[in-house]
């Protein structure tokens, strides 16, 4: 198997399609952005596929459903919300210069969500294709969970469009990941006069930093890194309330409920303190066993390309957890993803839009 020579793609007018995304910026939360982002989105699926798509409203805003017909076979996934504000694209606009695209998302992954559409365009039967393009996977994806594994049960593949791995590698495995939030209560008194009245939640924030640390195994891929920290209202008062944030990386499930009980288990160190915790390793791992037919297929069709494991998570780590092979990171070469100098390879998009239609064509088969 080599890559189709036959599939012939315009980058000029992927260029278009994704100055058209980035222009209409869509900030996660924003329900009026999204709305208007799931809209221009749904009119790009349409134009170049043809076929109708759906925008299912949630509480997150509008996910995007198109469907080439048939009997699914496999899912193409992918997310329209960026981390970026309102009024990034006024001071960092789409442009295309020295063979790199940049402006908010083109990386992160509108870039990937535009060679996606086009790969599955040069094809002459688009059957047992799906598209999901949903509007919550930068904080979390709790409203298009339950979609995206329902269409992946169905479809029995999965192909992630999020940014490459560096130098172009496709991502054949992501760590667990999740947030806790330690909430600390303590107990208020003047700091000058009567010190030892309070139950200093300051300090016993400080204690359990200390032990939710110690929680991390990082010779076996478990990271668990507290991350934000507040506590206290004024300078001559015990503080009474204090908040620690955990960001948690883990690579097999026996660590995903270690660390939960873990975090569980927990306990105050200082009488009187109270101790409440919220969270979960959220997104399960995904093993790179998941991945290993459809990388397999993917260095068929394209010799030479590189897979790794990575530490970020994507909703491809649900899709992986189902048993459902699941082949992540084919989306923009480039990098910077979440900040100012975010950018596409320009020269990349012609390819692996053309790995896309191989791959769709081979799993079909």
């Amino acid at each position: 198997m080599t890559m189709q020579k036959t599939v012939h793609v315009s980058v000029e007018a992927m260029l278009e399609d994704l100055r058209t995304l980035v222009e209409v910026e869509s900030p996660s939360r924003d329900l009026d952005a999204l709305t208007a982002s799931a809209k221009v989105v749904a009119g790009v699926l349409e134009s170049r596929l043809g076929g109708q798509a759906v925008l299912i409203d949630s509480e997150a805003g509008p996910h995007v459903h198109w469907s080439g017909g048939g009997d699914p076979k496999v899912l193409i996934l992918g997310h329209h919300d960026t981390v970026f504000p309102l009024g990034t694209l006024e001071r960092r606009p789409f442009a295309v210069e020295n063979g790199h695209a940049t402006g908010p998302g083109v990386f992160d992954m509108l870039g990937g969500l535009v060679q996606a559409v086009h790969g599955v365009a040069a094809l002459e039967d688009r059957s047992g294709v799906e598209i999901l393009v949903t509007a919550d996977e930068e904080v979390g994806s709790h409203s298009s969970r339950a979609l995206i594994e329902e269409r992946a049960l169905a479809c029995g593949a999965v192909l992630v469009f999020e940014g490459a791995a560096d130098g172009g590698a496709l991502k054949t495995g992501r760590k667990g990941c999740g947030t806790f939030q330690v909430s600390i209560t303590g107990l208020a008194s003047h700091a000058g006069l009567e010190p030892a009245a309070g139950i200093n939640a300051l300090i016993e924030a400080a204690h359990q930093v200390l032990d939710i640390a110690a929680l991390g195994r990082p010779e076996i891929g478990t990271t668990v890194t507290p991350t934000v920290a507040s506590a206290g209202t004024l300078d001559n008062v015990v503080p009474a309330e204090a908040v620690v944030v955990v960001d948690v990386r883990v690579e097999t499930d026996e660590e995903k409920d270690r660390i939960e009980a873990a975090f569980a288990a927990l306990a105050p160190h200082l009488d009187g303190a109270r101790i409440e915790v919220h969270g979960a390793v959220g997104r399960p791992p995904m093993p790179e066993s998941a991945s290993a037919e459809l990388f397999a297929v993917a260095k068929k069709l394209q010799p030479g390309l590189e897979g790794t494991a990575v530490g970020g998570g994507s909703d491809g780590n649900f899709t992986a957890a189902l048993g459902v092979p699941t082949l992540d990171g084919l989306g923009a070469v480039g990098g910077g993803a979440h900040a100012d100098h975010e950018y596409l390879v320009v020269d990349t998009m012609a390819e692996r839009a053309a790995l896309v239609a191989g791959l769709v064509t081979a799993i079909r088969a």
